[in-house]
Protein backbone atom coordinates (compact mmCIF):
# COMPACT_ATOMS: atom_id res chain seq x y z
CA UNK A 1 0.00 0.00 0.00
CA UNK A 2 1.79 2.86 -0.77
CA UNK A 3 2.04 5.43 1.89
CA UNK A 4 0.80 9.16 2.23
CA UNK A 5 2.32 11.27 -0.49
CA UNK A 6 3.84 8.29 -2.36
CA UNK A 7 1.99 6.73 -5.32
CA UNK A 8 -1.12 8.35 -4.91
CA UNK A 9 -1.10 11.25 -7.66
CA UNK A 10 -3.45 12.90 -5.76
CA UNK A 11 -0.85 14.21 -3.21
CA UNK A 12 2.29 14.38 -5.81
CA UNK A 13 3.38 17.93 -4.81
CA UNK A 14 5.22 18.15 -7.63
CA UNK A 15 1.98 19.60 -9.86
CA UNK A 16 2.12 22.44 -7.94
CA UNK A 17 5.00 24.95 -9.13
CA UNK A 18 5.55 25.90 -5.43
CA UNK A 19 4.69 22.59 -3.83
CA UNK A 20 1.49 23.93 -1.78
CA UNK A 21 -2.34 22.84 -1.54
CA UNK A 22 -1.94 20.38 -4.73
CA UNK A 23 -4.90 20.92 -7.05
CA UNK A 24 -6.35 23.70 -4.84
CA UNK A 25 -8.41 21.05 -2.66
CA UNK A 26 -7.61 22.27 0.34
CA UNK A 27 -9.35 25.02 1.99
CA UNK A 28 -7.49 28.36 2.35
CA UNK A 29 -8.86 31.59 3.40
CA UNK A 30 -7.65 34.80 3.64
CA UNK A 31 -8.42 37.77 6.11
CA UNK A 32 -10.35 40.87 4.27
CA UNK A 33 -11.44 42.98 7.65
CA UNK A 34 -8.41 45.64 7.50
CA UNK A 35 -8.47 45.86 3.54
CA UNK A 36 -12.12 46.44 3.99
CA UNK A 37 -12.22 48.74 6.04
CA UNK A 38 -9.31 50.80 4.63
CA UNK A 39 -11.12 49.88 1.64
CA UNK A 40 -15.18 51.27 2.15
CA UNK A 41 -13.46 54.39 4.16
CA UNK A 42 -11.67 55.17 0.98
CA UNK A 43 -14.47 54.98 -1.38
CA UNK A 44 -17.40 56.88 1.27
CA UNK A 45 -15.43 59.48 3.07
CA UNK A 46 -15.51 62.08 0.40
CA UNK A 47 -17.77 61.22 -1.92
CA UNK A 48 -20.47 64.11 -2.89
CA UNK A 49 -24.02 64.35 -4.02
CA UNK A 50 -24.37 67.23 -5.49
CA UNK A 51 -26.87 69.45 -7.99
CA UNK A 52 -28.57 72.73 -8.58
CA UNK A 53 -29.81 73.21 -5.01
CA UNK A 54 -27.79 71.68 -2.68
CA UNK A 55 -24.38 70.00 -2.23
CA UNK A 56 -23.82 67.42 0.45
CA UNK A 57 -20.75 65.24 1.35
CA UNK A 58 -19.76 62.32 3.36
CA UNK A 59 -17.42 63.59 6.21
CA UNK A 60 -16.33 60.64 7.95
CA UNK A 61 -16.95 56.77 8.88
CA UNK A 62 -17.38 57.04 12.86
CA UNK A 63 -18.32 53.25 13.04
CA UNK A 64 -17.34 50.63 10.17
CA UNK A 65 -17.57 47.10 12.22
CA UNK A 66 -17.86 43.33 10.90
CA UNK A 67 -15.25 41.11 9.14
CA UNK A 68 -15.01 39.56 5.82
CA UNK A 69 -12.89 37.09 4.63
CA UNK A 70 -12.13 35.22 0.60
CA UNK A 71 -11.60 31.76 0.97
CA UNK A 72 -10.47 29.03 -1.13
CA UNK A 73 -11.53 25.53 -1.86
CA UNK A 74 -11.25 23.52 -5.05
CA UNK A 75 -10.83 26.22 -6.95
CA UNK A 76 -13.82 28.09 -6.21
CA UNK A 77 -13.85 31.17 -4.19
CA UNK A 78 -16.85 32.02 -1.82
CA UNK A 79 -16.61 35.83 0.16
CA UNK A 80 -18.22 36.16 3.65
CA UNK A 81 -18.64 39.62 4.55
CA UNK A 82 -20.86 41.47 6.89
CA UNK A 83 -20.62 45.05 8.01
CA UNK A 84 -22.28 47.66 10.06
CA UNK A 85 -21.43 51.46 8.91
CA UNK A 86 -22.28 54.62 10.68
CA UNK A 87 -21.35 57.83 9.17
CA UNK A 88 -21.57 61.35 9.16
CA UNK A 89 -22.77 63.70 6.18
CA UNK A 90 -22.64 67.52 5.67
CA UNK A 91 -24.53 69.48 3.38
CA UNK A 92 -25.49 73.29 2.12
CA UNK A 93 -28.02 74.85 0.16
CA UNK A 94 -26.94 76.76 -3.36
CA UNK A 95 -30.04 78.57 -3.56
CA UNK A 96 -30.94 81.33 -1.47
CA UNK A 97 -29.08 83.54 1.28
CA UNK A 98 -28.62 80.66 3.37
CA UNK A 99 -24.88 78.88 3.46
CA UNK A 100 -24.91 77.45 6.57
CA UNK A 101 -23.15 74.05 6.27
CA UNK A 102 -25.68 72.11 7.90
CA UNK A 103 -24.59 67.77 9.64
CA UNK A 104 -26.49 64.80 9.52
CA UNK A 105 -25.37 60.97 9.76
CA UNK A 106 -26.54 58.03 7.74
CA UNK A 107 -26.88 53.82 8.57
CA UNK A 108 -26.05 50.86 6.83
CA UNK A 109 -26.63 48.04 9.13
CA UNK A 110 -26.59 44.71 6.56
CA UNK A 111 -24.01 45.11 4.34
CA UNK A 112 -23.87 41.42 3.97
CA UNK A 113 -22.72 38.50 1.15
CA UNK A 114 -26.36 37.51 2.18
CA UNK A 115 -27.82 40.84 0.47
CA UNK A 116 -27.72 41.95 -2.76
CA UNK A 117 -26.77 45.61 -2.72
CA UNK A 118 -29.91 47.29 -3.75
CA UNK A 119 -31.59 44.72 -1.07
CA UNK A 120 -29.10 46.92 1.62
CA UNK A 121 -30.79 49.33 3.75
CA UNK A 122 -29.40 52.89 4.27
CA UNK A 123 -30.71 55.75 6.52
CA UNK A 124 -30.29 59.24 7.06
CA UNK A 125 -30.85 61.61 9.37
CA UNK A 126 -30.20 65.05 10.55
CA UNK A 127 -31.38 66.51 13.92
CA UNK A 128 -31.86 70.24 11.88
CA UNK A 129 -35.34 71.02 11.25
CA UNK A 130 -33.57 73.37 8.27
CA UNK A 131 -31.93 70.75 7.46
CA UNK A 132 -34.51 68.66 5.93
CA UNK A 133 -34.50 68.74 2.50
CA UNK A 134 -31.23 68.03 2.60
CA UNK A 135 -31.84 64.99 4.31
CA UNK A 136 -34.59 64.09 1.88
CA UNK A 137 -31.97 65.06 -1.18
CA UNK A 138 -29.43 62.28 0.79
CA UNK A 139 -32.36 59.93 0.75
CA UNK A 140 -33.37 60.42 -2.81
CA UNK A 141 -29.96 60.91 -4.73
CA UNK A 142 -27.34 59.90 -1.93
CA UNK A 143 -28.39 56.59 -1.51
CA UNK A 144 -27.48 55.49 -5.30
CA UNK A 145 -24.53 57.11 -4.99
CA UNK A 146 -23.78 55.26 -1.45
CA UNK A 147 -25.01 52.12 -3.42
CA UNK A 148 -22.68 52.67 -6.26
CA UNK A 149 -19.93 52.51 -3.67
CA UNK A 150 -20.64 49.66 -2.02
CA UNK A 151 -21.18 47.61 -4.91
CA UNK A 152 -17.56 48.35 -6.40
CA UNK A 153 -16.24 47.55 -2.63
CA UNK A 154 -17.73 44.33 -3.32
CA UNK A 155 -16.14 44.19 -6.72
CA UNK A 156 -13.12 45.01 -5.49
CA UNK A 157 -12.85 42.32 -2.57
CA UNK A 158 -13.94 39.53 -5.36
CA UNK A 159 -11.47 40.99 -7.98
CA UNK A 160 -8.81 42.22 -6.66
CA UNK A 161 -8.01 41.49 -2.87
CA UNK A 162 -8.55 38.06 -4.10
CA UNK A 163 -5.67 37.60 -6.44
CA UNK A 164 -3.52 34.99 -5.62
CA UNK A 165 -6.29 32.52 -3.54
CA UNK A 166 -6.26 30.01 -6.47
CA UNK A 167 -2.96 28.85 -7.15
CA UNK A 168 -1.78 27.54 -10.82
CA UNK A 169 -1.03 23.79 -11.39
CA UNK A 170 1.88 22.32 -13.29
CA UNK A 171 -0.55 21.96 -16.41
CA UNK A 172 -3.48 24.42 -16.20
CA UNK A 173 -3.67 28.30 -15.49
CA UNK A 174 -5.44 30.34 -12.60
CA UNK A 175 -9.31 29.38 -13.33
CA UNK A 176 -11.53 31.92 -11.22
CA UNK A 177 -15.10 30.48 -10.14
CA UNK A 178 -16.45 32.74 -7.45
CA UNK A 179 -19.22 31.41 -5.46
CA UNK A 180 -21.31 34.47 -3.69
CA UNK A 181 -23.89 36.18 -3.69
CA UNK A 182 -24.75 38.30 -7.07
CA UNK A 183 -24.92 42.02 -6.72
CA UNK A 184 -27.04 44.23 -8.97
CA UNK A 185 -24.43 47.41 -10.12
CA UNK A 186 -24.76 50.56 -10.46
CA UNK A 187 -22.16 53.22 -11.03
CA UNK A 188 -22.17 57.08 -11.42
CA UNK A 189 -21.35 59.41 -14.15
CA UNK A 190 -18.66 57.59 -16.54
CA UNK A 191 -16.90 54.88 -14.78
CA UNK A 192 -14.56 52.04 -16.55
CA UNK A 193 -14.24 49.58 -14.43
CA UNK A 194 -10.70 47.99 -14.02
CA UNK A 195 -9.88 44.36 -16.58
CA UNK A 196 -10.45 41.60 -14.15
CA UNK A 197 -8.36 38.50 -14.37
CA UNK A 198 -10.04 36.29 -16.69
CA UNK A 199 -9.48 39.11 -19.13
CA UNK A 200 -13.14 40.64 -19.27
CA UNK A 201 -13.09 43.26 -21.18
CA UNK A 202 -13.39 47.16 -19.71
CA UNK A 203 -16.79 48.24 -19.50
CA UNK A 204 -18.04 51.78 -19.83
CA UNK A 205 -21.22 53.10 -17.94
CA UNK A 206 -22.89 56.49 -18.77
CA UNK A 207 -25.75 58.66 -16.48
CA UNK A 208 -28.83 59.36 -19.01
CA UNK A 209 -30.99 62.37 -18.37
CA UNK A 210 -34.30 63.26 -20.17
CA UNK A 211 -36.66 66.05 -19.86
CA UNK A 212 -40.35 66.06 -21.35
CA UNK A 213 -43.50 68.02 -20.95
CA UNK A 214 -46.82 65.77 -20.76
CA UNK A 215 -50.52 68.10 -21.38
CA UNK A 216 -51.80 66.53 -18.08
CA UNK A 217 -51.61 66.81 -14.68
CA UNK A 218 -48.95 65.78 -12.11
CA UNK A 219 -51.67 63.04 -11.22
CA UNK A 220 -52.26 61.82 -14.38
CA UNK A 221 -48.95 61.36 -15.33
CA UNK A 222 -47.82 59.56 -12.50
CA UNK A 223 -50.34 56.84 -12.82
CA UNK A 224 -49.47 55.96 -16.44
CA UNK A 225 -46.30 54.91 -14.80
CA UNK A 226 -47.89 53.46 -12.11
CA UNK A 227 -51.21 52.11 -12.47
CA UNK A 228 -51.19 48.66 -14.64
CA UNK A 229 -53.75 49.24 -16.43
CA UNK A 230 -52.81 52.13 -18.01
CA UNK A 231 -49.41 50.52 -18.26
CA UNK A 232 -50.93 47.73 -20.30
CA UNK A 233 -52.30 50.04 -22.24
CA UNK A 234 -49.09 52.43 -23.46
CA UNK A 235 -47.35 49.23 -23.80
CA UNK A 236 -49.65 47.54 -26.27
CA UNK A 237 -50.58 44.63 -23.46
CA UNK A 238 -46.74 43.94 -23.32
CA UNK A 239 -46.42 43.18 -19.82
CA UNK A 240 -45.76 39.93 -17.64
CA UNK A 241 -45.60 41.33 -13.93
CA UNK A 242 -46.14 44.69 -12.46
CA UNK A 243 -46.41 45.22 -9.03
CA UNK A 244 -46.04 48.67 -8.34
CA UNK A 245 -45.17 49.26 -4.89
CA UNK A 246 -41.81 49.30 -2.67
CA UNK A 247 -40.13 46.06 -3.60
CA UNK A 248 -42.33 45.43 -6.06
CA UNK A 249 -41.00 43.29 -9.43
CA UNK A 250 -41.83 44.36 -13.04
CA UNK A 251 -41.46 42.74 -16.48
CA UNK A 252 -42.28 44.06 -19.81
CA UNK A 253 -41.88 44.46 -23.20
CA UNK A 254 -41.83 40.83 -23.37
CA UNK A 255 -39.68 40.41 -20.80
CA UNK A 256 -36.92 42.35 -22.00
CA UNK A 257 -37.00 45.49 -19.51
CA UNK A 258 -37.20 43.93 -16.00
CA UNK A 259 -36.31 45.77 -12.30
CA UNK A 260 -37.87 46.58 -9.34
CA UNK A 261 -39.08 49.61 -7.59
CA UNK A 262 -37.04 51.00 -4.80
CA UNK A 263 -39.20 53.57 -3.17
CA UNK A 264 -42.72 55.66 -4.56
CA UNK A 265 -43.60 58.89 -3.40
CA UNK A 266 -47.04 58.85 -4.58
CA UNK A 267 -46.87 61.70 -7.82
CA UNK A 268 -43.75 63.13 -7.06
CA UNK A 269 -41.01 60.35 -7.73
CA UNK A 270 -40.82 56.91 -8.85
CA UNK A 271 -37.35 54.96 -8.10
CA UNK A 272 -36.00 51.57 -9.28
CA UNK A 273 -33.34 49.22 -10.55
CA UNK A 274 -33.54 48.63 -14.25
CA UNK A 275 -32.13 46.68 -16.35
CA UNK A 276 -32.57 45.56 -20.72
CA UNK A 277 -32.31 42.10 -21.52
CA UNK A 278 -29.16 42.64 -23.43
CA UNK A 279 -26.98 44.49 -20.97
CA UNK A 280 -24.04 42.10 -18.79
CA UNK A 281 -25.68 40.09 -16.40
CA UNK A 282 -26.61 40.70 -13.64
CA UNK A 283 -26.19 44.84 -13.95
CA UNK A 284 -28.86 47.03 -13.22
CA UNK A 285 -29.16 50.70 -13.61
CA UNK A 286 -30.75 53.15 -11.13
CA UNK A 287 -34.05 55.06 -12.73
CA UNK A 288 -35.58 57.56 -11.26
CA UNK A 289 -38.95 59.39 -12.41
CA UNK A 290 -39.50 62.81 -11.08
CA UNK A 291 -43.00 64.37 -11.67
CA UNK A 292 -43.17 68.46 -11.72
CA UNK A 293 -46.05 70.60 -11.91
CA UNK A 294 -45.35 73.13 -14.84
CA UNK A 295 -47.66 76.01 -15.44
CA UNK A 296 -50.49 73.93 -17.34
CA UNK A 297 -48.76 71.07 -18.22
CA UNK A 298 -46.43 68.41 -15.96
CA UNK A 299 -42.77 68.12 -16.68
CA UNK A 300 -41.13 64.59 -16.37
CA UNK A 301 -37.64 63.97 -15.64
CA UNK A 302 -36.05 60.67 -16.08
CA UNK A 303 -32.44 60.14 -14.44
CA UNK A 304 -30.25 57.13 -14.72
CA UNK A 305 -27.40 56.58 -13.63
CA UNK A 306 -25.89 53.12 -14.87
CA UNK A 307 -25.85 52.53 -18.47
CA UNK A 308 -23.46 50.24 -20.03
CA UNK A 309 -21.98 53.28 -22.77
CA UNK A 310 -22.19 50.49 -25.74
CA UNK A 311 -26.24 50.34 -25.42
CA UNK A 312 -26.84 54.28 -24.05
CA UNK A 313 -28.28 55.45 -27.38
CA UNK A 314 -30.54 53.02 -27.48
CA UNK A 315 -31.73 53.07 -24.42
CA UNK A 316 -32.22 56.97 -24.84
CA UNK A 317 -34.64 56.06 -27.97
CA UNK A 318 -36.18 53.37 -26.23
CA UNK A 319 -37.42 55.79 -23.40
CA UNK A 320 -38.63 58.56 -26.17
CA UNK A 321 -40.22 56.01 -28.19
CA UNK A 322 -42.13 53.40 -26.08
CA UNK A 323 -42.19 55.42 -22.68
CA UNK A 324 -42.53 59.07 -24.05
CA UNK A 325 -44.44 59.24 -27.25
CA UNK A 326 -46.36 56.20 -26.27
CA UNK A 327 -47.85 57.47 -23.27
CA UNK A 328 -48.73 60.92 -25.30
CA UNK A 329 -50.04 59.05 -28.20
CA UNK A 330 -52.20 56.56 -26.39
CA UNK A 331 -53.44 59.36 -23.91
CA UNK A 332 -53.50 62.59 -25.91
CA UNK A 333 -51.41 64.10 -23.71
CA UNK A 334 -48.89 64.90 -26.40
CA UNK A 335 -46.68 68.23 -26.87
CA UNK A 336 -43.18 68.86 -28.51
CA UNK A 337 -40.16 67.38 -27.37
CA UNK A 338 -37.64 69.83 -26.11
Amino acid sequence: MAEWGKGDPRWIVEDRPDAINPNNWHWTEKNATQWSKDKLKELLVGLKVENEEYACEIKELSKCTGEATANNRKAKLVFIYEWQIHGKWEGTYLTGDNRTKYEGTFDIPNLSDENDVHEVTITFSTEKSKAEKLKEFMRKSGDSSIRNQLTEYVRSLKEEFSQGLILPTKNSPIATKVQSTSSINTTKSITSLPTNTNKTPVIEYRDLKIHDTFKCTKTDLFKAFCDSDRVKAFTQNSVSRYDCKKGGFFSLFSDNITGRFVDIVPYERVDMLWRFKSWPSDHYSHVSLIFQDDTDQTKLVIQQTGVPAQFYDNTMDGWKRFYIESIKTTFGYGTRLF
